[in-house]
């Protein structure tokens, strides 16, 4: 009945888990909800008035497909002013989030026969835009002790004749791991080596909490094969409005409006005109959330690490933990026989509404994750639940 492009799509775990969340909130449960990968803050007074000026003014109705020159104009200054990056409006793409432009660029350069290369732990959407171009995702190892960086001999051993992209997402989710500019060159020489293209997800740039963010394109001479993915979800508490964008050969850039152009026409207009003063107004609020996530992070990590056969590395950005629980796979709980990640992080739902993402979407089977994008009280709920509920496992 179906096409069979769907048959390679996995419904996505954290959304499932957020609905789950829903489901027993709604009946009055108090549910800790450390799922959602967005930040609990409201969009900055400033950027929701230039959305009502730009409902005042009339500028509701379609776009050009890939975005109005005013935010691509933005988009380049922000990036020379952030990221140290020049890029011409022509090398500019809005798109309905960053998930959109991700999905796109897939679409645009990869197709049956060709290889991605996919770095595990993964977010879980990266599988799924690679394999739905009819493309074969390759998973590479990283080391968890060193930020989830490459493991470069299985790199190297995974490139074929067939391989022609690698994805990048540093900041990552999962993992909040931040590569080290050794492991980027590295991995660039890799790319460049052999002809591929670069893909750099670089949606938590904002969230960096040692040391300076760089973007990958900084760190090659030749950007020309490099497509870097910025959004205004993380960093100005905008994932609602559906703001991503994408700089990198413009030839490309003109595919991906082509395509765009006959699937969402264009991006929602009043939410780019939000986008212009959340990249050009007041950045005051991007670092104080900065700030309270670096808090948090280590309330989070501090707590999990405290807990007998729990070990978690420290993120250096992002917002989320993800912390090794395989010392309690295959035992059990009250009777039941805990046979996986997907389990426990069910088990936490029903028996302490502890709402998790399991490890295993992320390609983590020992792993499972907590989102810091909330408060410390719910932080610390959920620390002294999951102490009361790992004590009885056995």
């Amino acid at each position: 009945m179906f096409s069979k492009r769907l048959d390679r799509i996995k419904p996505s775990a954290t959304l499932a888990m957020t609905a789950k969340a829903a489901e027993l909130k709604a009946k009055g449960i108090n549910v800790l909800n450390l799922s959602v990968g967005e930040p609990d803050f409201n969009t900055p007074d400033n950027i929701i008035k230039a959305a009502k000026n730009a409902m005042d003014n009339g500028y509701t109705k379609y776009t050009p497909g890939s975005g109005i020159l005013k935010l691509k104009e933005a988009v380049c200054n922000k990036l020379s002013r952030d990221n140290k990056l020049l890029y011409n409006t022509d090398e500019i793409i809005i798109s309905c989030g960053g998930k959109h432009a991700l999905y796109n660029a897939c679409q645009v350069l990869f197709e049956s026969g060709d290889e991605v290369i996919i770095f595990s732990p993964y977010w879980v959407s990266f599988p799924d835009f690679v394999s739905i171009t009819g493309a074969a995702p390759i998973f590479v190892d990283t080391l968890s002790n060193h930020q989830y960086e490459p493991n470069f001999n299985d790199l190297e051993s995974k490139i074929t004749s067939k391989t022609k992209g690698i994805i990048i997402n540093s900041p990552s989710n999962p993992t909040g791991g931040v590569w080290s500019d050794a492991a980027i060159i590295r991995t660039l020489e890799i790319a460049n080596k052999n002809n591929l293209w670069v893909f750099s997800d670089e949606c938590y740039e904002q969230l960096v909490y040692s040391g300076d963010f760089q973007s990958i394109a900084n760190f090659t001479d030749n950007k020309d094969k490099i497509l870097t993915f910025q959004s205004c979800s993380k960093t100005y508490a905008m994932t609602g409005w559906r703001i991503g964008y994408t700089a990198g050969n413009k030839d490309i850039i003109k595919a991906m409006s082509k395509l765009q152009g006959q699937s969402t026409s264009c991006p929602n207009s009043i939410a780019q005109y939000a986008a212009i003063e959340a990249l050009t107004g007041d950045q005051s609020q991007v670092s104080a959330m900065a700030q309270i996530f670096n808090k948090r992070k280590e309330l989070i990590v501090n707590g999990l690490n405290s807990i007998e056969h729990i070990h978690c590395e420290v993120p250096n950005g992002a917002f989320y933990a993800f912390p090794n629980i395989s010392y309690f796979l295959n035992k059990t709980y009250n009777g039941q026989i805990i046979n996986s990640c997907d389990d426990l992080s069910l088990l936490l739902l029903n028996e302490k509404y502890i709402v998790t993402v399991s490890g295993e979407p992320f390609g983590a089977p020992n792993n499972i994750r907590f989102s810091y994008a909330t408060s410390e009280d719910v932080i610390n709920q959920m620390l002294t639940g999951l102490r009361e509920f790992l004590a009885l496992v056995k």
